[in-house]
Formats: C-alpha cells, structure tokens, sequence
C-alpha cells in the first residue's frame, strides 16, 4: 500500500496531509485568515513529503476537498491535486468539504453534527449527518432563521461545526444546540476518508473533475488602497 497525500483548500485553511491505510503521517496547515492558497500550497506539499522522507513516486493516489467552500480556493487545491495525478500517473480522489469537517466532533447515537461554511450574509454551506457518518440532508446554500434545524434540535442535541456557526450561534435560542464555530475543515480529516474511497475504487475522471462550488462564483469589488 502506498501514501495518499491529502490537500484542503476550500477555507483560509491551506492545509497538507501525507496518509498511509488512513493514518496521518505528517501534515501540515495554516489558518492565516487570508487566501494565501497559491504562495503556500506547493511549498506545503514539498515540506511534508520532505518531513516524511517519501517520494512523489511513493504516491498512490491524491486526495483533494472537493467543495463547497471558496471558489478561488477549491480551485487551486483541485488544480493541484489533478496536474499531480496526471503527472504521476494515479488516482485522483474528491472528499465532500463538509464531510471532512463533520467528523471533527464524535457523536453519540442519537445526536448530529451540521457542518456550516460561511457564505454570504446569513447564508451558510450546510449538510446534517449522524454518528455513523451518513448524510441525513443533501448539500445546500442555506439562508439561516431562527427556526432553521427546530426539526433536528427538538429530537436531541446537534452540533453545529464550522465558520459558518456564529451566524446560527446569533439566532438559535435551543438548549440542544452545541457550538463549535472556529473549526475549519483540514486534510488531517481527509485521510480516513481518502482510504475508504481509495479501496472501494472510487476515483474521479481527470479530464471532467470540477470542484463543487454548488453556487456560481460572484467577483467582490477590488478593495479601495
């Protein structure tokens, strides 16, 4: 078996992780509260592999989040991790942000965790999923009210995880609701699920592989100088 070398880039978050059979062999990420994506990811890659003493040619396959997240930056973790591929000849693997980000917290039984990626306003990226990592409720841009997951939250405590968070966090008067708003999504969380894909074969097609961006890409105004 191989190393898989993991890349999350869908927040602030550049982070690397190198796995082998899902465990986390090095790593390594920064939250510099910017997109700095483009300077640090291929430095980041070359310094694990280096922390690791392995070989791109080790690789077996790559790993990347596949989105949503931030357009510009799920574009330059899925650019990489493709020209890695092709270059290397191996699979390219694509992990649902949100996913990775869910199993950040262990859940009982009968709880849930709802990862929430910002977006714009009040709007999040948000999916609900249980303890054993299913996906209750598809992937959506969601616009938060204060009666969004009463359905959810009136059956037992959910645990609301991301940056996304402080704008329920604002709204949300349930005793079930569990806050966990500074966490963002890295490849350390990639690995375990990079492994199962990795097995059952579930690869990407190079040629049409696009990040989810579930919403189209709108330009901000350039900042006044």
């Amino acid at each position: 078996m191989g190393y898989i070398l993991n890349l999350e880039t869908a927040t602030t978050n550049c982070s690397v992780a190198l796995s082998m059979n899902g465990q986390v062999v090095a790593y390594k990420e920064d939250n510099a509260q910017k997109y700095s994506h483009a300077e640090r990811l291929h430095i980041y890659i070359e310094e694990v592999l280096a922390s690791a003493k392995v070989d791109k040619a080790q690789l077996c396959a790559v790993a990347v989040s596949k989105g949503p997240g931030s357009y510009t930056g799920l574009r330059i973790g899925v650019s990489a991790a493709k020209g890695l591929s092709y270059a290397l000849d191996i699979p390219l693997i694509a992990v649902e942000t949100l996913q990775s980000l869910s199993v950040k917290v262990n859940i009982s039984k009968d709880e849930l965790v709802v990862p929430m990626l910002d977006a714009r306003r009040m709007e999040v990226y948000s999916a609900i999923y249980d303890h054993q990592g299913t996906r209750l409720r598809q992937t959506e841009a969601q616009i938060l009210e204060d009666s969004s997951f009463d359905k959810e939250l009136s059956n037992g405590l959910v645990y609301f995880i991301g940056n996304g968070v402080s704008k329920f966090k604002e709204v949300c008067t349930s005793t079930n609701a569990r806050f966990l708003p500074d966490e963002l999504p890295s490849a350390v969380q990639l690995a375990v699920l990079a492994q199962e894909k990795f097995e059952a074969k579930d690869f990407e097609d190079l040629a049409y592989f696009e990040p989810y961006y579930l919403k189209d890409f709108i330009a901000g105004k350039p900042s006044a100088n």
